[in-house]
């Protein structure tokens, strides 16, 4: 999943060497945690969060088949 987030997000920023996606499982949830460079923080939120929302639907598409836990995607500011 990390490197569907990846693959997604570094196309869209300036600066695709400081996007980090970290990982936080739980016992009924996984949390991805992307974090970009902070003039990056727009390109990848969007107008209205717009991108943000795009990204989370094919995150939560692909996780849905195979994950058995609930799956959140965060953007750190």
């Amino acid at each position: 999943m990390e490197k569907l987030i990846l693959s997604i997000v570094k196309p869209i920023v300036d600066y695709p060497d400081d996007v980090r996606v970290h990982v936080n499982e739980e016992e009924q949830r996984i949390t991805y945690r992307l974090a970009v460079h902070e003039n990056d923080i727009g390109k990848v939120i969007g107008r209205h969060g717009r991108i943000a929302k795009a990204i989370r639907t094919v995150v939560y598409a692909a996780a849905g088949s195979k994950q058995h836990k609930r799956v959140y995607m965060e953007i750190d500011e």
